[in-house]
């Protein structure tokens, strides 16, 4: 779900970082990588919140490397291995959380990589969640389909219509049309399953992003990997780089069979949307992130760890800038429901498997029902004018005629001549009498709307 726009480049959708992370460890053979080790951040060690050997944090970023400039971690997670009971849990943070990046001030965590490479990204990641890193593994995004067809691809189980159409698309015209129901996927089919932007924000993605990860694990996991293990080994050698120990690599990878038989948990960042001007941002929720982290570890925190998150907390609230708009109430990060749930093989096995996936895929070709007016319609607008604050100034106009605007952003393009909105025919009605000139494409789904902002908006 989703229409990409800005973020093409950042192929964010992917949870591409799960993925080679999993990759990483299936080839762990022909790595050859060197261990390496890092001083424990003090503003970590002021935390509170306990460690235990018995759990492996890595922080895992896919980055889009340039020749012009450094890239962007535009993709990032941080995946915890509890060692002794064989599970692993993911935490998705959005592109767009906002943090406080050391000397660079309070900006997008995706930005800490352009500041500082991995190791300002780490500490970044680090005085975030309140707790250190044990490595870290870097994946050029350049790579995910050429990774994907060296897989010989892998079979997805698309829950909904995906279709857009962007002829004004840097890269020679975007199409993304994908129908419901299992499918093979080639790299390039994936790409534009993950690609996918709608009005449902990183809520959404992350759904996506679970199915996409559990299909590389099963195809990873799949005797029919291991005849392509020589092609694949090859990608992943100009894909990956880590400073995770062979040692530790190979007990990782042991642990795979386990942790995909008792599923791996993915949770994004609890927090809010909100923006400033053109810009979104994610505004996490402190206090329910440092639960949930300790939540992973089968802790509870501290009174020390307590009183450190209340601290933090009234320091980034009192950073806010003014201006800023949020635009939703906290998103929680607790087990279940979309933004976070177990993904878990079929058992082929079970009683009535057949039929339980049957009438699954049955209701994920049933066209949701028809909005029953704008506030059931979610709409992310783009601004690909050139004219700074128009996307906030459309938001403010969308908001106040009952729209539910969830979230805003500035485009790759600035010369876009005529302002679009793609959304579903069912939509229509509620988008007649616009106060400026635009054209309605047909795409999405009957509650969600992209805005394309052109030119002629002002």
């Amino acid at each position: 779900m989703r229409v990409r726009r800005r973020r093409r480049r950042n192929f964010t959708r992917v949870y591409i970082l799960a993925v080679c992370l999993l990759i990483t460890l299936a080839g762990v053979v022909a790595a050859g990588f060197m261990g390496g080790s890092q001083e424990e951040n003090p503003v970590v060690a002021e935390s509170g919140i306990e460690r235990s050997d018995d759990y492996m944090h890595v922080m895992v970023m896919g980055v889009d490397r340039r020749s012009d400039d450094a890239g962007r971690s535009d993709t990032l997670m941080v995946v915890t291995v509890n060692k002794t009971a064989g599970r692993a849990e993911i935490l998705s943070l959005p592109r767009d959380t906002r943090v406080k990046i050391e000397g660079n001030g309070y900006d997008k965590i995706n930005h800490a990589y352009a500041f500082g490479g991995s190791k300002l990204t780490r500490k970044t990641v680090e005085e975030l969640l309140g707790v250190p890193m044990d490595y870290y593994v870097l994946v050029d995004v350049k790579a995910f389909e050429r990774i994907i067809d060296a897989m010989d691809g892998i079979d997805i189980d698309v829950e909904k219509r995906m279709y857009y159409e962007d002829p004004w698309d840097d890269n020679g015209g975007l199409v993304i049309d994908l129908y419901p129901g299992m499918q093979h996927m080639t790299g390039d089919k994936a790409i534009q399953y993950v690609r996918y932007r709608d009005g449902e924000g990183d809520i959404g993605r992350i759904g996506r992003q679970q199915h996409f990860m559990q299909a590389v694990t099963d195809k990873m996991l799949s005797p029919a990997i291991l005849p392509k293990l020589p092609q694949l080994v090859e990608e992943i050698r100009s894909a990956v780089e880590t400073d995770m120990p062979l040692t530790d690599m190979v007990a990782l990878a042991q642990l795979l069979p386990s942790i995909r038989e008792q599923g791996m948990e993915s949770v994004m960042v609890p927090g809010r949307p909100a923006y400033l001007e053109d810009v979104s941002y994610w505004l996490p929720d402190i206090m329910g992130l440092r639960t949930l982290v300790s939540r992973q570890m089968e802790a509870e925190l501290a009174d020390k760890a307590l009183a450190n998150a209340e601290k933090v907390r009234e320091q980034y609230d009192e950073s806010l800038p003014k201006g800023l708009t949020v635009m939703a109430e906290s998103t929680e990060a607790a087990a279940g429901g979309t933004a976070a749930g177990t993904v878990k093989p079929a058992d082929d096995n079970s009683a009535g498997a057949g039929d339980t996936q049957e009438g699954a895929r049955e209701s994920q070709v049933q066209k949701p029902a028809k909005a029953e007016g704008p506030g059931g319609i979610s709409v992310l607008i783009i601004n690909d004018s050139g004219i700074n604050g128009a996307a906030a100034r459309l938001a403010d106009r969308l908001r106040a005629r009952g729209f539910n605007v969830t979230g805003v952003d500035t485009g790759r393009k600035s010369d876009r001549s005529h302002t679009i909105i793609v959304t579903d025919s069912s939509n229509t009605e509620w988008f007649y009498g616009m106060p400026f000139p635009c054209t309605i494409m047909d795409g999405g789904e009957p509650n969600e709307a992209v805005v394309y902002i052109g030119q002629d908006y002002e």
